[in-house]
């Protein structure tokens, strides 16, 4: 069922975060080449006949990635003090790529982390919070540079854990050509990271030597990435935005649809959705 539709730009391509006390479904667009018309954060009121809004808030110039947000001793999935953490892209070198926190029952906002010890993050994608921990890990690309609304980078593309508690941040994963969509197993003890690094320069172009992979790490005591290994590896299409069940299955939009493999990386179904774009994202 198509729950909303926009023809005059991709209004629905990254986030697709849903908000319990909003009750409503935040999406970011794509890039348009205009910097005078930033990318979009849309909403869809599921309570209210799916209505569809569009909405701009400080300190958030370009959102891509966005995840739900809880503040140290809140309980996770509650309705009470959640927010919504957007992977702002940044735009030249006059607005850099952060982390922005934004509170949709307020629309206020508050930067979590915009460097890397000085130095500007390239294009942050994607973003997941550990519900114990309530540390956060992110993926660096440079996909704003490969789209020219980005500088040049001046840090490798890599996977980061930042604690909104202690400010601390660490790069903890690299090797990447595109490190995108990101998300933990059902039981804490895993984070898998997508690499869209075949489509790495954000367009139509395919690099088929680059990577098209899903890897999983194993998640150290101290918070750390080990055991790096290739969960699945796609043929055809690009994996993106990427979420895991109850059950430990593990989604990721591409192609035609979002494909389906069960904890061992065997592939076990595809949700298919029709038309001609691809899938890049998608929330339960």
């Amino acid at each position: 069922e198509a729950l909303a539709s926009n023809q005059s730009y991709e209004a629905f391509h990254e986030a697709g975060v849903y908000n319990i006390a909003t009750g409503k479904l935040y999406a970011t667009s794509n890039w348009a080449s205009d910097f005078n018309n930033p990318i979009n954060v849309t909403t869809i009121d599921l309570n209210n006949n799916d209505a569809i809004a569009s909405v701009r808030y400080k300190n958030v110039q370009n959102a891509n990635g966005g995840a739900a947000f809880y503040p140290p001793g809140t309980p996770a999935n509650s309705s009470e003090g959640q927010q919504i953490v957007f992977c702002d892209e940044g735009q030249t070198d006059l607005s850099p790529s952060q982390l922005t926190l934004v509170d949709p029952s307020t629309n206020t906002t508050r930067i979590l982390l915009n460097n890397y010890f000085g130095a500007n993050f390239s294009s942050i994608n994607d973003v997941v919070q550990h519900p114990l921990t309530g540390d956060l890990y992110f993926t660096d690309a440079r996909y704003a540079y490969w789209q020219n609304f980005g500088p040049t980078p001046t840090l490798r593309p890599q996977v980061y854990r930042f604690s909104p508690t202690t400010g601390q941040v660490q790069a903890i994963a690299d090797d990447f050509v595109a490190p995108n969509g990101i998300e933990l197993s059902p039981d804490w003890k895993h984070l898998y990271v997508t690499d869209t690094g075949r489509n790495q320069r954000g367009n139509e172009t395919r690099d088929y030597v680059n990577p098209a992979n899903i890897y999983r790490f194993d998640i150290a005591a101290d918070g750390g990435l080990e055991n790096r290994h290739v969960f699945a590896y796609t043929s055809g299409g690009i994996p993106d935005g990427i979420h895991t069940d109850t059950m430990g299955n593990v989604y990721s939009g591409l192609n035609d649809g979002v494909y389906v493999w069960n904890p061992h990386g065997q592939m076990i179904g595809k949700i298919a959705v029709g038309g001609t774009e691809a899938v890049a994202n998608f929330a339960f």
